[in-house]
């Protein structure tokens, strides 16, 4: 039953377009939890309001590509 839902959950993917070095430990970590880390990364995400709050977080690191 889980998979049936999660191919119901809309989702989104994030590229990472730029580095996180020299950026604060908050940022660092939460491009971490975003399953990113390197330039040119992408991940597919469930579109929830906690992935949205990460995102936005990171904002000037990383672009929506989906």
């Amino acid at each position: 039953m889980n998979a049936e839902k999660k191919k119901s959950e809309k989702t989104i993917t994030v590229e990472q377009y730029r580095s996180g070095a020299g950026r604060t430990k908050e940022v660092k970590t939460t491009l971490d939890a975003l399953g990113l880390g390197r330039i040119g990364k992408r991940k597919e995400l469930p579109l929830n309001p906690a992935v949205e709050g990460m995102i936005k977080r990171v904002s000037h690191l990383v672009k929506i590509v989906k």
